[in-house]
């Protein structure tokens, strides 16, 4: 089998609003969209956001690194989504973990790289 892309597809009840969420808060650029699915592209990777989602909390296994989880995670509800764990300090450590909820209540990880 030849894979031709990969891509990573949540639900959403206001598909509009899931895609505005995610290339605001992570710079994602339109890829695709139709009445079913918008894809969205970050780095190299694909989101594709499905119609039909009935905003229940999901955990999606979603984890976007960044520089600084406690910036990432205000600018999470400034645009709109939840924090569901606060980004603390660990072992002397600044926080490396936010778990997050987007504006339709799918579930996802901020991390920041730790180590070497």
């Amino acid at each position: 089998m030849i894979v031709e892309r990969v891509k990573y597809v949540i639900w959403a009840a206001d598909m509009e609003r899931a895609a505005r969420f995610y290339c605001h808060l992570l710079g994602g650029r339109i890829l695709r969209q139709n009445p079913a699915i918008t894809e969205v592209g970050i780095l190299d990777s694909v989101i594709g956001i499905h119609s039909g989602g009935e905003g229940k909390r999901t955990w999606t296994g979603l984890s976007f690194q960044v520089a600084d989880v406690m910036v990432g995670a205000k600018e999470v509800v400034a645009a709109g989504g939840q924090l569901t764990r606060e980004p603390e300090p660990e072992n002397g450590e600044p926080p490396h973990l936010a778990m997050c909820v987007d504006t339709e209540g799918n579930e996802f990880m901020l991390t920041r790289k730790r180590g070497g």
